[in-house]
Protein backbone atom coordinates (compact mmCIF):
# COMPACT_ATOMS: atom_id res chain seq x y z
CA UNK A 1 0.00 0.00 0.00
CA UNK A 2 1.15 3.28 -0.35
CA UNK A 3 1.49 5.64 2.47
CA UNK A 4 -0.64 8.60 2.86
CA UNK A 5 1.00 11.81 0.99
CA UNK A 6 -0.81 15.16 2.30
CA UNK A 7 1.13 16.97 -0.23
CA UNK A 8 0.15 20.70 -0.28
CA UNK A 9 -3.50 20.36 -0.33
CA UNK A 10 -5.44 22.55 1.78
CA UNK A 11 -9.20 22.69 1.94
CA UNK A 12 -9.82 25.91 3.41
CA UNK A 13 -11.69 27.55 -0.40
CA UNK A 14 -12.83 24.17 -1.57
CA UNK A 15 -15.04 24.80 -4.52
CA UNK A 16 -17.36 22.43 -6.36
CA UNK A 17 -15.56 19.93 -8.56
CA UNK A 18 -12.81 22.60 -9.74
CA UNK A 19 -9.64 22.91 -7.28
CA UNK A 20 -7.80 26.22 -8.04
CA UNK A 21 -4.13 27.23 -7.56
CA UNK A 22 -4.86 28.58 -4.32
CA UNK A 23 -6.30 25.36 -2.49
CA UNK A 24 -2.96 22.99 -4.14
CA UNK A 25 0.06 24.64 -4.68
CA UNK A 26 1.75 23.60 -8.58
CA UNK A 27 4.61 24.07 -8.97
CA UNK A 28 6.03 26.00 -12.04
CA UNK A 29 7.27 23.54 -13.79
CA UNK A 30 4.61 20.49 -12.85
CA UNK A 31 2.68 19.69 -15.22
CA UNK A 32 -1.08 21.16 -15.15
CA UNK A 33 -3.49 20.17 -13.85
CA UNK A 34 -6.05 21.05 -16.72
CA UNK A 35 -4.91 17.87 -18.55
CA UNK A 36 -3.62 19.76 -21.51
CA UNK A 37 0.00 17.84 -20.95
CA UNK A 38 2.03 21.43 -20.91
CA UNK A 39 3.79 22.70 -17.72
CA UNK A 40 1.39 25.01 -15.43
CA UNK A 41 4.00 28.01 -15.93
CA UNK A 42 2.80 27.35 -19.90
CA UNK A 43 -0.92 27.08 -19.33
CA UNK A 44 -2.87 27.87 -16.71
CA UNK A 45 -0.64 29.31 -14.30
CA UNK A 46 -1.38 33.65 -14.70
CA UNK A 47 -5.54 33.04 -16.47
CA UNK A 48 -7.36 34.99 -14.31
CA UNK A 49 -9.78 32.23 -15.02
CA UNK A 50 -7.58 28.88 -14.91
CA UNK A 51 -9.38 25.88 -16.77
CA UNK A 52 -11.35 23.08 -15.30
CA UNK A 53 -8.80 20.83 -13.55
CA UNK A 54 -8.75 16.89 -14.58
CA UNK A 55 -9.31 15.20 -11.40
CA UNK A 56 -8.53 11.88 -12.79
CA UNK A 57 -5.39 12.53 -14.03
CA UNK A 58 -4.69 14.85 -11.01
CA UNK A 59 -5.47 12.12 -8.62
CA UNK A 60 -3.20 9.47 -9.87
CA UNK A 61 -0.53 11.30 -10.72
CA UNK A 62 -0.29 12.87 -7.03
CA UNK A 63 -1.38 9.89 -4.89
CA UNK A 64 -1.98 7.35 -7.07
CA UNK A 65 -5.99 7.13 -6.50
CA UNK A 66 -7.72 5.85 -9.43
CA UNK A 67 -11.28 7.93 -9.66
CA UNK A 68 -13.96 5.68 -10.63
CA UNK A 69 -16.03 6.43 -13.98
CA UNK A 70 -20.08 5.83 -13.22
CA UNK A 71 -19.36 2.42 -15.61
CA UNK A 72 -16.31 1.17 -12.57
CA UNK A 73 -18.69 2.03 -9.92
CA UNK A 74 -21.81 -0.12 -10.60
CA UNK A 75 -19.53 -3.10 -11.55
CA UNK A 76 -18.06 -1.91 -7.91
CA UNK A 77 -21.52 -2.26 -6.53
CA UNK A 78 -22.43 -5.42 -8.22
CA UNK A 79 -20.03 -6.92 -6.12
CA UNK A 80 -20.86 -4.95 -3.39
CA UNK A 81 -24.55 -6.80 -3.66
CA UNK A 82 -22.56 -9.81 -3.77
CA UNK A 83 -20.50 -9.38 -0.72
CA UNK A 84 -23.57 -8.10 1.30
CA UNK A 85 -25.42 -11.69 0.32
CA UNK A 86 -22.58 -13.55 2.52
CA UNK A 87 -22.64 -11.46 5.28
CA UNK A 88 -26.93 -11.53 5.43
CA UNK A 89 -26.97 -15.15 5.78
CA UNK A 90 -24.27 -15.50 8.34
CA UNK A 91 -26.56 -14.79 11.10
CA UNK A 92 -28.75 -18.06 10.04
CA UNK A 93 -25.28 -20.43 10.73
CA UNK A 94 -23.54 -18.53 13.50
CA UNK A 95 -23.88 -20.41 16.21
CA UNK A 96 -22.69 -22.42 19.42
CA UNK A 97 -20.70 -25.73 17.85
CA UNK A 98 -20.41 -24.07 13.93
CA UNK A 99 -16.56 -23.96 13.13
CA UNK A 100 -14.99 -20.93 11.30
CA UNK A 101 -14.34 -23.66 8.66
CA UNK A 102 -17.93 -24.18 8.02
CA UNK A 103 -17.97 -20.38 7.17
CA UNK A 104 -15.19 -20.43 4.85
CA UNK A 105 -16.74 -23.30 3.16
CA UNK A 106 -20.18 -21.41 3.06
CA UNK A 107 -18.80 -18.52 1.64
CA UNK A 108 -16.47 -19.86 -0.80
CA UNK A 109 -19.92 -22.00 -2.43
CA UNK A 110 -21.67 -19.28 -2.22
CA UNK A 111 -18.99 -17.29 -4.27
CA UNK A 112 -18.22 -20.35 -6.77
CA UNK A 113 -21.81 -19.99 -7.54
CA UNK A 114 -22.08 -16.76 -8.32
CA UNK A 115 -19.26 -16.85 -10.58
CA UNK A 116 -17.57 -14.75 -8.02
CA UNK A 117 -14.18 -15.14 -6.71
CA UNK A 118 -12.81 -14.84 -3.03
CA UNK A 119 -10.01 -12.27 -3.24
CA UNK A 120 -8.10 -13.68 0.34
CA UNK A 121 -7.87 -16.64 -1.02
CA UNK A 122 -4.23 -17.07 -2.27
CA UNK A 123 -3.69 -13.40 -1.59
CA UNK A 124 0.17 -13.02 -0.53
CA UNK A 125 -0.19 -16.65 0.55
CA UNK A 126 -3.86 -16.59 2.86
CA UNK A 127 -4.67 -19.51 2.73
CA UNK A 128 -8.66 -19.35 3.27
CA UNK A 129 -11.46 -17.68 1.77
CA UNK A 130 -12.76 -15.18 4.16
CA UNK A 131 -11.35 -13.88 7.81
CA UNK A 132 -12.71 -14.75 10.79
CA UNK A 133 -11.92 -12.76 13.62
CA UNK A 134 -12.66 -14.21 17.19
CA UNK A 135 -13.02 -12.40 20.65
CA UNK A 136 -9.48 -10.91 20.98
CA UNK A 137 -8.46 -11.54 17.32
CA UNK A 138 -8.07 -7.79 16.00
CA UNK A 139 -7.92 -9.22 12.22
CA UNK A 140 -7.22 -11.88 9.36
CA UNK A 141 -7.96 -14.46 11.50
CA UNK A 142 -7.63 -18.01 9.36
CA UNK A 143 -10.78 -20.00 9.12
CA UNK A 144 -9.83 -23.64 11.18
CA UNK A 145 -11.94 -26.09 13.12
CA UNK A 146 -11.97 -23.72 15.82
CA UNK A 147 -15.54 -24.09 17.27
CA UNK A 148 -17.74 -21.04 18.23
CA UNK A 149 -18.75 -20.85 21.42
CA UNK A 150 -22.04 -19.46 23.54
CA UNK A 151 -20.77 -15.38 24.09
CA UNK A 152 -18.29 -15.55 21.65
CA UNK A 153 -17.98 -12.68 19.01
CA UNK A 154 -16.80 -12.72 15.37
CA UNK A 155 -16.09 -10.81 12.56
CA UNK A 156 -16.56 -12.34 9.62
CA UNK A 157 -14.81 -10.04 6.75
CA UNK A 158 -15.91 -10.44 3.03
CA UNK A 159 -13.99 -9.31 -0.08
CA UNK A 160 -15.13 -10.28 -3.53
CA UNK A 161 -13.83 -10.23 -7.27
CA UNK A 162 -17.18 -10.28 -9.70
CA UNK A 163 -16.12 -9.34 -13.33
CA UNK A 164 -13.10 -7.39 -12.63
CA UNK A 165 -14.76 -5.09 -9.64
CA UNK A 166 -13.56 -5.70 -5.80
CA UNK A 167 -15.71 -5.04 -2.93
CA UNK A 168 -15.26 -5.24 0.74
CA UNK A 169 -16.99 -5.61 3.98
CA UNK A 170 -17.22 -7.29 7.28
CA UNK A 171 -19.33 -7.36 10.26
CA UNK A 172 -18.60 -8.68 13.83
CA UNK A 173 -21.68 -11.46 14.93
CA UNK A 174 -22.16 -12.06 18.77
CA UNK A 175 -22.51 -16.39 18.86
CA UNK A 176 -25.70 -16.46 21.19
CA UNK A 177 -26.22 -14.55 24.71
CA UNK A 178 -23.55 -11.75 24.92
CA UNK A 179 -21.58 -10.41 28.36
CA UNK A 180 -21.83 -6.82 28.83
CA UNK A 181 -18.37 -6.31 27.82
CA UNK A 182 -19.05 -8.48 24.17
CA UNK A 183 -22.23 -5.89 23.90
CA UNK A 184 -20.24 -2.61 24.43
CA UNK A 185 -17.04 -2.88 22.51
CA UNK A 186 -19.79 -4.14 19.27
CA UNK A 187 -21.18 -1.39 19.52
CA UNK A 188 -18.51 1.02 20.05
CA UNK A 189 -17.28 -0.49 16.66
CA UNK A 190 -20.27 0.21 15.21
CA UNK A 191 -20.84 3.71 16.26
CA UNK A 192 -17.04 3.95 15.26
CA UNK A 193 -17.88 3.18 11.31
CA UNK A 194 -21.12 5.54 11.49
CA UNK A 195 -18.57 8.12 12.80
CA UNK A 196 -15.99 8.06 10.00
CA UNK A 197 -19.20 7.82 7.54
CA UNK A 198 -20.79 11.41 9.17
CA UNK A 199 -16.83 13.22 7.49
CA UNK A 200 -17.47 11.27 4.10
CA UNK A 201 -18.29 14.59 1.77
CA UNK A 202 -16.10 16.41 -1.08
CA UNK A 203 -13.82 18.97 0.41
CA UNK A 204 -13.71 17.19 3.61
CA UNK A 205 -10.19 15.08 4.44
CA UNK A 206 -8.86 11.84 5.16
CA UNK A 207 -7.79 13.27 8.28
CA UNK A 208 -11.40 14.58 9.17
CA UNK A 209 -12.65 10.68 8.69
CA UNK A 210 -9.90 9.14 11.31
CA UNK A 211 -10.91 12.37 13.95
CA UNK A 212 -14.18 11.30 14.21
CA UNK A 213 -13.37 8.30 14.74
CA UNK A 214 -10.79 8.53 17.17
CA UNK A 215 -12.44 11.17 18.78
CA UNK A 216 -15.81 9.19 18.98
CA UNK A 217 -13.72 5.22 20.11
CA UNK A 218 -11.68 7.05 23.31
CA UNK A 219 -14.62 9.08 24.32
CA UNK A 220 -15.87 5.94 25.25
CA UNK A 221 -13.07 4.51 26.91
CA UNK A 222 -11.71 2.45 24.05
CA UNK A 223 -8.62 1.79 21.86
CA UNK A 224 -8.02 2.59 18.17
CA UNK A 225 -6.02 0.07 16.23
CA UNK A 226 -3.58 2.10 13.92
CA UNK A 227 -1.21 -0.66 12.26
CA UNK A 228 -4.17 -1.25 9.56
CA UNK A 229 -6.34 0.91 8.25
CA UNK A 230 -8.82 1.52 5.49
CA UNK A 231 -8.22 1.38 1.57
CA UNK A 232 -8.96 2.36 -1.95
CA UNK A 233 -10.16 -0.82 -3.40
CA UNK A 234 -12.34 -1.27 -6.67
CA UNK A 235 -9.54 -2.37 -9.30
CA UNK A 236 -7.56 -4.37 -6.69
CA UNK A 237 -7.93 -5.48 -3.67
CA UNK A 238 -5.83 -2.62 -2.11
CA UNK A 239 -5.68 0.68 -3.62
CA UNK A 240 -4.39 4.39 -2.68
CA UNK A 241 -5.39 5.49 -0.49
CA UNK A 242 -4.77 4.37 2.66
CA UNK A 243 -7.42 5.29 5.11
CA UNK A 244 -5.76 5.50 9.36
CA UNK A 245 -9.24 5.01 11.72
CA UNK A 246 -7.31 7.99 13.87
CA UNK A 247 -5.91 11.94 12.61
CA UNK A 248 -6.51 15.44 12.92
CA UNK A 249 -8.94 17.59 11.43
CA UNK A 250 -8.40 19.33 8.20
CA UNK A 251 -4.96 16.72 7.13
CA UNK A 252 -4.20 14.77 4.71
CA UNK A 253 -5.91 14.28 1.14
CA UNK A 254 -9.44 15.98 0.10
CA UNK A 255 -12.06 14.07 -0.73
CA UNK A 256 -13.35 14.48 -4.10
CA UNK A 257 -16.11 13.00 -6.31
CA UNK A 258 -15.02 9.36 -7.66
CA UNK A 259 -12.78 8.12 -4.70
CA UNK A 260 -13.46 4.95 -3.83
CA UNK A 261 -12.27 3.25 -0.65
CA UNK A 262 -13.22 1.36 2.72
CA UNK A 263 -13.43 2.43 6.15
CA UNK A 264 -12.90 -0.70 8.70
CA UNK A 265 -12.16 0.88 11.98
CA UNK A 266 -11.20 -1.68 14.73
CA UNK A 267 -11.58 -0.95 17.98
CA UNK A 268 -10.15 -2.39 21.14
CA UNK A 269 -12.10 -3.12 24.22
CA UNK A 270 -8.23 -2.44 26.02
CA UNK A 271 -5.77 -0.69 24.92
CA UNK A 272 -4.29 -0.69 21.33
CA UNK A 273 -1.40 -2.68 21.52
CA UNK A 274 -1.43 -6.00 19.37
CA UNK A 275 0.91 -8.65 18.52
CA UNK A 276 1.30 -11.26 15.39
CA UNK A 277 0.66 -14.76 15.66
CA UNK A 278 3.22 -17.32 14.09
CA UNK A 279 1.23 -17.39 11.52
CA UNK A 280 2.16 -14.44 9.77
CA UNK A 281 -1.24 -13.17 9.63
CA UNK A 282 -3.65 -12.55 12.90
CA UNK A 283 -3.64 -10.46 14.80
CA UNK A 284 -4.48 -10.30 18.67
CA UNK A 285 -4.79 -7.67 21.09
CA UNK A 286 -1.78 -7.76 23.76
CA UNK A 287 -3.86 -7.63 26.54
CA UNK A 288 -6.52 -10.68 24.98
CA UNK A 289 -8.92 -8.33 26.03
CA UNK A 290 -11.72 -8.06 22.77
CA UNK A 291 -11.68 -6.08 19.36
CA UNK A 292 -14.38 -5.52 17.20
CA UNK A 293 -14.69 -4.57 13.29
CA UNK A 294 -17.21 -2.87 11.15
CA UNK A 295 -16.60 -1.86 7.29
CA UNK A 296 -18.16 -1.13 4.55
CA UNK A 297 -16.90 0.09 1.03
CA UNK A 298 -17.65 3.73 0.00
CA UNK A 299 -18.07 6.15 -2.86
CA UNK A 300 -17.47 10.29 -2.60
CA UNK A 301 -20.25 11.39 -4.64
CA UNK A 302 -20.88 15.01 -5.55
CA UNK A 303 -22.94 16.28 -2.57
CA UNK A 304 -21.93 13.41 -0.11
CA UNK A 305 -21.29 9.86 -0.25
CA UNK A 306 -23.14 6.12 -1.35
CA UNK A 307 -22.50 3.11 0.45
CA UNK A 308 -21.87 0.43 -2.23
CA UNK A 309 -21.81 -2.51 0.41
CA UNK A 310 -24.69 -0.91 2.40
CA UNK A 311 -26.47 -2.71 5.38
CA UNK A 312 -27.79 -1.14 9.02
CA UNK A 313 -25.37 -0.63 11.89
Amino acid sequence: MLKIDAGNIRREKFGEIMLRNDLIKIGRNEPCPCGSGLKYKKCCMNLAAPRPVDMAKLYERRYGIRLKTPHDVEGIRESGRLVLNCLDHQPTHIRPGITTNDLDRLVHDYAVSSNAVCAPLNYKGFPKSICTSVNSVICHGIPSDQVLKEGDIINVDVTLVYKGYYADANKTFIVGEASDDAKKIVSVAAGSLKAGMSMLKPGNTIGDIGWAIQNYAESRKCAVVREFVGHGIGFEFHEAPQIPHYGKRGEGIVLVPGMVFTIEPMINLGKADLFIASDNWTAITKDHKLSAQFEQTFLITETGYESLTPFVL
